[in-house]
């Protein structure tokens, strides 16, 4: 089982912060380090200094680390328009070696929106401009060399694209994840190579990673192709009271422990893992670390809790 680790720097970082957390978990043994990408922050904290660009942050870690996977858990397909994404995403693929992995999402957080000129369209229209945004990127990074690329939606149009830059990796894996019943697998299984469950219980983990299998049986594709995984946030403690504490300092309600496969001691964390893997598949865990001066944590998990999922 793969483990990653999850940043959400919007709340509080600079980039030498993640350059820190990153270089930690590549020591460590993670798989790979991933960050939100979010313009504002959340609940009773400033967010200061003030948010960093996801594709800035991820570009240069590109060049600063050597072996460690990169990612957005999830860039907003309202931020950006797809043609210059997959611009920005296959240049960080090739300063990385080919360590990029893209997450794209609809867009939820409206203040950020405001609070930085954004337009935050409507549900249906973000759903929609997300799913032209994955056929154009998938569409111009598979484009053959010497080829262009067009494409004709109701949001976005691209008129003989040269589809340039390739990214090094062929395909570069797409992650498409959230709990919408209809939409989110549809889309899932038609672009994503992997498929993320975001901070949900698991009886809704269960429910939802069938209904992608189904999606994928539709549209003709191997349910076993796309990879599952689930994102959580990382309490973890030498026993039950450090545990409590840790959540306290966080900031974690007591009541999320329980549907939390993340929060508990490392032995507890290993058997909740297992039942999760038993239960939906999941192979690779985003481990959300909010405190990113705490690196004791991360290699705590490096080496009691990894070892022992094979």
């Amino acid at each position: 089982m793969d483990l990653r680790i999850f940043t959400e720097p919007q709340q509080g970082a600079t980039y030498g912060d993640l350059l820190r957390v990153a270089r930690a978990a590549e020591d460590a043994g993670y798989d790979a380090f991933f960050r939100s990408d979010h313009y504002r922050a959340m609940g009773g904290v400033s967010g200061e200094p003030g948010p960093t660009d996801a594709w800035t942050t991820l570009s240069a870690l590109a060049v600063q680390t050597e072996r460690i996977r990169l990612g957005t858990l999830v860039t907003s397909a309202t931020f950006r328009l797809p043609g210059p994404l997959a611009i920005q995403v296959a240049q960080a693929d090739q300063m990385s070696g080919g360590r990029v992995e893209l997450g794209l999402g609809a867009g939820w957080f409206e203040a950020e929106h405001t609070g930085y000129g954004i337009p935050f369209p409507p549900t249906r229209e973000r759903f929609a401009r997300l799913a032209e945004q994955l056929a154009v990127i998938t569409g111009l990074w598979s484009t053959p060399a010497g080829e262009s690329f067009a494409f004709s939606g109701e949001h976005y149009t691209l008129v003989d694209s040269p589809a340039l830059p390739k990214p090094v990796q062929q395909p570069l894996p797409v992650i498409v994840g959230g709990t919408g019943p209809r939409r989110t697998p549809a889309l899932a299984a038609r672009f994503a190579t992997e498929f993320n469950l975001p901070f949900v219980p698991l009886e809704q983990a269960v429910q939802q990673v069938d209904r992608v299998a189904a999606a994928c049986t539709e549209a003709g594709r191997d349910p076993g192709s796309i990879t599952r995984s689930v994102a959580h946030t990382l309490v973890v403690g030498k026993d039950g009271t450090a545990v409590a504490r840790r959540a306290q300092e966080l900031g974690v309600d007591a009541e999320q422990l329980a549907d939390n496969p993340l929060a508990g001691t490392p032995a507890q964390i290993v058997d909740a893992l297992g039942t999760w893997r038993e239960r939906t598949g999941i192979r690779r865990v985003y481990l959300q670390v909010l405190d990113l001066a705490d690196l004791d944590t991360v290699e705590l998990v490096a080496s009691e809790v990894a070892p022992q999922l094979g």
